[in-house]
Parts: structure tokens; C-alpha cells; sequence
């Protein structure tokens, strides 16, 4: 299985307002293209959200993810959810 460690930079006052379209329209549509969510956390006194994402099926991450973003589902989310974030990194994780 592989996992992504996802770290977005929230702007300022937004925070609200992207955890509830990441809930409602993110993770639904994660689950639907075959991938789990393994938790999602904010941090104290920042604008930091952290999730991990992993995948388990027959597709490479790459190939799942580039799935998942050219999906018309995907696509047609408007206003995109992104909008919310100043600043994101992600890193793959294999387990150890």
C-alpha cells in the first residue's frame, strides 16, 4: 500500500469552510476512485491541515491519482475546494 502524506497551508480564516468541502466532496470522491483516508488533523495555533491518503489497488499511485484529477466528477467540482489553500506539499510514503 502506498500513502500520501498530504500538508496544505490553509489561508487565513478559511480553515471552516475547507474542512467542510474537503468532507463533503474530497473524501467522497477519494473513496469512489478506490482510495482511503487514514485520518485528517489540524494543527494548534497554525492554518496547517494534514491528511494521509493511501492506495491499494491494481494501478500505480501515480496512474490512481492522475485518474482521480482527470475524472469528470473531479473536474466538475466548482468552485474547486483548492482555492482555500495558500501553499501545499505532499510526500509519498511507503510502510516500514
Amino acid at each position: 500500500m502506498t500513502s500520501q502524506l498530504r500538508e496544505y497551508t490553509v489561508k487565513p480564516g478559511e480553515m471552516a469552510e475547507w474542512i467542510e468541502e474537503w468532507r463533503s466532496k474530497i473524501v467522497p470522491l477519494r473513496l469512489k476512485h478506490g482510495f482511503q483516508v487514514g485520518g485528517a488533523w489540524t494543527v494548534d495555533g497554525s492554518d496547517q491541515f494534514v491528511w494521509i491518503v493511501s492506495y491499494n489497488g491494481p494501478k500505480s499511485w501515480q496512474e490512481a491519482d492522475s485518474d482521480y484529477y482527470q475524472s469528470p466528477e473531479r473536474k466538475a467540482i466548482d468552485p474547486d475546494p483548492a482555492r482555500h489553500l495558500a501553499q501545499s506539499q505532499t510526500r509519498l510514503m511507503t510502510p516500514a
